[in-house]
């Protein structure tokens, strides 16, 4: 037959179009079944999370390595503090600091806390022990340091009497123990109060080791431990000329062997002869050694007044007093950067007198402050540092 043929034409039509649905229909059951499966699948482990999250906290979500672009929006949003060398995991040993971490992962230590997540589910998250692990994520294009803790290699007990026993250090304790124990500013109220050597048994004026005072001025405890200091120089503000204190030199240590008026102190150790009139202070308890670098969120301008052993050029690790304190907003775990102070000096060439520009030196951190003072570590000495130096916002 011809297709001319009306009839022929439209049932070949019908019977395509019929076809045509037919293979449609079989192919969409396949496509809508595998759609069903992935949903139950993601559904699946979503209904498990909800069920294990009323009987413990959930994990701290893995990251994967950045992309491309995430790490290109990294670099627009801060990561330019990361120190180019920084490792993407870190095992915490037992010896380290969380100053040498700091430095690990960033150019500028002090920012730490512009990248450190303190996990909500840890325990005491500001604090890092042995065996804990630091890695390096990055959170909506941004560098973030997050704590997994809980692993194999350190097992932590339920009750932990003391964290800061086992936590790591901010700066080495070594480096501040003779400071710890041999140096002090004593203020007016101190000098004027505390017990005093009176004589000894032989009525001398200057005491060695191994030797027996007779000491006053308060009510002594049998086997009481004391740090003796002689009353040194006076320290004023250079700036305004306040008075800050005395120095405390030390001389050395004792315990009571009989109370009463007067009492006897038996002198263990001494670096230094003891003389009459030397105060006694009970030996200063340890000092916390936790905390976090940082820069003080205010702006803060001062000086060295002071510097342990009173060497004349002051260097990396050792240990300077500062003309501000908390009254200033200066705390534990600030740091400062130091800056040599331009000399005047007079100009032979236009007359008159030039101001010379300050000089970076270095930097310190701050590990303990009082009202009106402080202490500080040299942590970096570019240049020479000298008593008078000027500190400020690093």
């Amino acid at each position: 037959m011809s297709d001319r043929n009306p009839r022929l034409k439209s049932y070949r039509l019908l019977c395509g179009l019929a076809a045509g649905l037919l293979a449609s229909a079989c192919a969409s059951p396949p496509a809508a079944t595998e759609a069903d499966a992935a949903d139950t699948a993601s559904a699946a482990p979503t209904a498990a999370a909800e069920s294990n999250a009323t009987t413990r906290p959930a994990p701290e979500p893995q990251e994967s390595t950045p992309s491309y672009e995430e790490q290109e929006a990294a670099a627009e949003n801060g990561s330019d503090i990361l120190n180019p060398r920084h490792p993407d995991r870190y095992v915490v040993r037992k010896g380290d600091t969380l100053w040498d971490i700091s430095a690990m992962f960033l150019k500028d230590p002090w920012y730490w806390p512009e990248i450190w997540y303190a996990n909500p589910q840890v325990a005491n998250p500001h604090l890092i022990y042995p065996g804990d692990v630091l890695a390096l994520v990055y959170r909506d294009g941004r560098p973030q340091i997050i704590l997994e803790r809980g692993s194999a290699l350190r097992l932590e007990p339920r009750v932990r009497a003391n964290p800061l026993d086992d936590a790591i250090p901010t700066i080495p304790y070594d480096r501040i123990a003779a400071f710890l124990a041999r140096s002090r500013v004593l203020d007016r109220e101190t000098v004027d109060q505390a017990p005093y050597i009176l004589t000894s048994r032989r009525g001398h004026l200057v005491h060695g080791s191994a030797t027996e005072v007779y000491v006053r001025g308060t009510e002594f405890e049998q086997d009481g431990l004391y740090s003796v200091y002689h009353v040194g120089k006076r320290l004023e503000d250079p700036d305004d000329g306040r008075f800050l204190g005395y120095v405390g030199n030390y001389v050395g240590e004792g315990r009571i062997t009989r109370t009463g008026d007067p009492s006897t102190l038996f002198l263990s150790a001494t670096a230094r002869e003891a003389l009459n009139g030397d105060k006694l202070l009970p030996i200063d308890e340890e000092l916390p050694m936790s905390f976090t670098p940082r820069a003080p969120d205010q702006q803060v301008e001062g000086r060295i007044i002071d510097v342990l052993d009173g060497v004349s050029i002051i260097g990396a690790y050792q240990v300077v007093t500062l003309n501000r304190g908390m009254q200033d907003g200066v705390e534990p775990g600030h740091v400062l950067a130091v800056w040599q102070s331009g000399a005047e000096m007079r100009d032979r060439y236009a007359g008159g007198k030039a101001q010379l520009p300050d000089e970076y030196a270095g930097y310190l951190m701050v590990f303990r402050s009082y009202d009106r003072i402080s202490y500080g570590l040299i942590m970096q000495a570019g240049n020479e540092i000298h008593i008078l130096d000027k500190v400020r916002n690093p």
